[in-house]
């Protein structure tokens, strides 16, 4: 099935294991960027990125992973592991008959999938994207990772929860203060609300994902595509100072950049400063 609206295309497909992926299209010819969003978030998380992608020549791809937005959400928790969100995402990428290498651009969750995807075929990749990515359990605060090492206990609490909680947490969260007492938010109103209702409609077994990712420290020399990282600075969610030690390890890396001001998603914390890094890299490829 597909639609199409203002020159983007959202499809939905059934891979050959007859799970469901969901997925946008935006642009008509030209070098294929693949975008892989974060966990508990959704192909929205690049509607401020595909439209400029499209209108520089490159055609664009997000989909939703396993168990997020409208992509297949199975009802096994033990279904959601890494292996099987890699799958589903390897899968889909096969269904697309891309006849060139595409560059990755992955966000958290998708850093780490893009990351995996490189080092198993890296021949169809050619380049990186990597904003805040999650490559390891120590990049966590502490009790998060005593949290992702077990099994999720009563996932129909999360569930039951009302999107109205979801959206509470999120505005308390984007709240920055600055000199003078004022306040306001990072992430402008439409991030938020989509954000919000991202927890919402995401499968409760997606939280077992992190729990059984590999590491790959040992493996990220044979990373030799070129590559961009990008961070906000203020994340609470990754350590920070885990991206330095990953730009470290990349043998091929091309360029940083820190967005003091945004936390774990700078993609949408400020689009109009972030955008430019991502289209600089792509051009000089």
């Amino acid at each position: 099935m597909a639609i199409r609206t203002g020159g983007i295309s959202y499809q939905s497909m059934r891979l050959g294991n007859d799970q469901k992926v969901n997925f946008v299209r935006q642009g008509e010819a030209g070098a294929p960027v693949v975008l892989v969003h974060g966990l508990a978030a959704s192909l929205h998380d690049w509607d401020d990125l595909l439209p400029e992608l499209s209108a520089s020549g490159y055609v664009g791809y997000a989909l939703d992973l396993l168990g997020h937005g409208e992509s297949d959400k199975p009802a096994s928790q033990h279904d959601y592991t890494v292996e099987n969100t890699f799958a589903h995402f390897s899968n889909w990428l096969d269904s697309l008959h891309l006849h060139t290498p595409f560059t990755l651009i992955g966000h958290s969750l998708g850093g780490g999938l893009s990351l995996l995807y490189a080092l198993r075929y890296p021949e169809r990749v050619r380049a990186l994207v990597l904003i805040n990515p999650f490559y390891d359990l120590a990049q966590l605060p502490a009790i998060l990772q005593k949290v992702f090492h077990h099994q999720l206990i009563n996932p129909s609490l999360l569930e039951r929860t009302p999107y109205r909680i979801f959206r509470f947490l999120v505005d308390m969260t984007s709240f920055s203060t600055y000199i003078g007492q004022r306040e306001s938010h990072i992430l402008p109103e439409h991030i938020r609300y989509q954000t919000a209702l991202d927890y919402k409609r995401a499968a409760s077994g997606i939280y077992n994902i992190p729990r059984s990712l590999p590491a790959l420290d040992l493996d990220l020399s044979r990373i030799t595509q070129p590559t961009l990282l990008l961070w906000g600075g203020r994340d609470q969610t990754l350590a920070p100072t885990s991206f330095p030690n990953l730009a470290e390890a990349l043998p091929n890396l091309k360029g940083t950049h820190t967005f003091p001001v945004c936390g774990h998603v700078p993609h949408q914390c400020h689009p109009g400063d972030f955008n430019p890094h991502v289209m600089k890299f792509l051009n000089s490829l």
